[in-house]
């Protein structure tokens, strides 16, 4: 089944004038989780049930790469959005949606670079149906690129300067292998979408996203290595016990 990142993938090679060659793209890959095929993780992915919604803002080529842990948020979490980001063309459905009333737009960025009025320190709280309004529930605005595309999205995206800026301080490192970090405290789209999730009391999908993302990256580097997946080690025991019935 696809969701909103696989869509936007499916969207980008369509309009794309030549192919899109990532690291390793000669190797035959599961068209549903990217990884290769020998090391598939469908069977194992988990959903979760949650009141908040995650859009992504996505710069050009993060959807083609089979390391995009945006990917994984939308595996999770049912109400994910995705877009391709671009300074000059801005899609209708994102604005339909930033306004939509039953939700709360908030962006999640660091706070050194956001001016002290818009930021907070919690996502908005989940605001109860009115006899003139639906229910509001918060949205997370992620920006999921490089660290200078991320920047640029944040500055050069004028319809995101109303909504409040949500800065994230972890006392937890990033556990992120896939790719190298351009500073030591950022974090993968994934941790961040995971963090949000317990800030806004779903610690049940925060776990579930952060466990997904350990057995995707267990997976994705055992298949570069060309080592086996060790699928009763920690990762997996991990995953397994957040599955429905599972004993705890």
């Amino acid at each position: 089944m696809s969701h909103a990142v696989s869509r936007l993938r499916a969207a980008r090679m369509a309009a794309s004038v030549k192919p899109f060659v990532a690291r390793g793209g000669a190797a035959i890959r599961c068209e549903r989780c990217r990884l290769l095929q020998a090391y598939c993780v469908c069977d194992l992915q988990p959903h979760a049930d949650t009141r908040a919604g995650v859009c992504l803002l996505m710069g050009d080529t993060e959807s083609l790469k089979p390391s995009n842990t945006g990917w994984l948020i939308a595996d999770v979490v049912a109400d994910t959005w995705a877009f391709g980001w671009s300074r000059t063309v801005i899609d209708p459905a994102l604005i339909a949606l930033l306004n939509d009333p039953q939700w709360q737009p908030c962006v999640v960025f660091p706070g050194e670079f956001v001016e002290p009025s818009r930021l907070i320190a919690t996502p908005p709280p989940v605001e109860p149906a009115t006899a003139g309004a639906p229910a509001r529930r918060p949205l997370f605005v992620l920006l999921d690129g490089t660290w200078s595309e991320a920047r640029k999205m944040f500055n050069k995206s004028r319809y995101l300067d109303p909504f409040p800026v949500l800065s994230l301080h972890p006392e937890q490192t990033s556990n992120y292998r896939l790719r190298r970090a351009a500073r030591a405290d950022h974090f993968c789209t994934a941790e961040v979408a995971a963090l949000c999730l317990a800030l806004a009391g779903e610690p049940r999908a925060a776990e579930a996203l952060s466990a997904w993302l350990d057995v995707f990256t267990e997976h994705y580097l055992k298949g570069k290595q060309n080592q086996p997946v060790d699928r009763e080690g920690p990762a997996h025991a991990r995953l397994r016990a957040l599955a429905p019935g599972a004993a705890r």
